[in-house]
């Protein structure tokens, strides 16, 4: 008698339940963990939402993509575009941004930000602010130098222009 190999063997109709079961288990525990991302950003993105319903208001439009908020142009972002030298910031699962455009381009380095927001939460903003000050602290660049940037400009493939707008001190090193 000629013994197959397991891996050969069909499944019975029991086993393909209990996969299709456990299948379906998965999927509920990275929903609920979904969620909890959502949650646990959620004081930010209240105050992301604040501000982009003023950007709206003066002439900003919305738009939801990859499980984040986006709020670009309008009055708002073209008096940011000439005033500021970053192109976009985010807030939980809200990013802000000066156009339409800017948030096509840097959306990979934003979702970076967001999924941030999920797993420090509350703690992201000062764990943040921190991260440049020791930077400050010990004579670097606090923005770009920030662990939070280095690891968001690291898993996005263009990182070196997202983000932020060149300056002519940047242009020269």
């Amino acid at each position: 008698m000629v013994r197959r190999r397991r891996w050969l063997e069909k499944p019975e109709p029991r086993k393909i339940v209990c996969m299709i079961e456990k299948g379906v288990r998965r999927k509920g525990f990275q929903r609920a963990l979904g969620l909890a991302g959502y949650a646990w950003a959620a004081p930010y993105s209240a105050l992301g939402l604040v501000f982009g319903l003023v950007a709206v208001l003066f002439g900003a439009r919305m738009r939801v993509r990859r499980g984040a908020l986006e709020v670009g142009g309008g009055w708002l972002g073209a008096a940011a575009a000439r005033r500021c030298s970053y192109t976009a910031m985010t807030l939980g699962h809200v990013i802000l941004g000066i156009d339409e455009a800017t948030l096509d381009r840097v959306r990979a380095h934003e979702q970076v930000h967001v999924r941030q927001y999920e797993r420090w939460g509350p703690l992201f903003l000062p764990a943040y602010f921190l991260s440049s000050l020791l930077q400050f602290a010990r004579g670097k660049r606090p923005y770009r130098d920030n662990h939070f940037e280095r690891q968001a400009y690291a898993q996005t493939a263009d990182g070196a222009t997202q983000g932020e707008r060149p300056t002519r001190a940047r242009q020269r090193t």
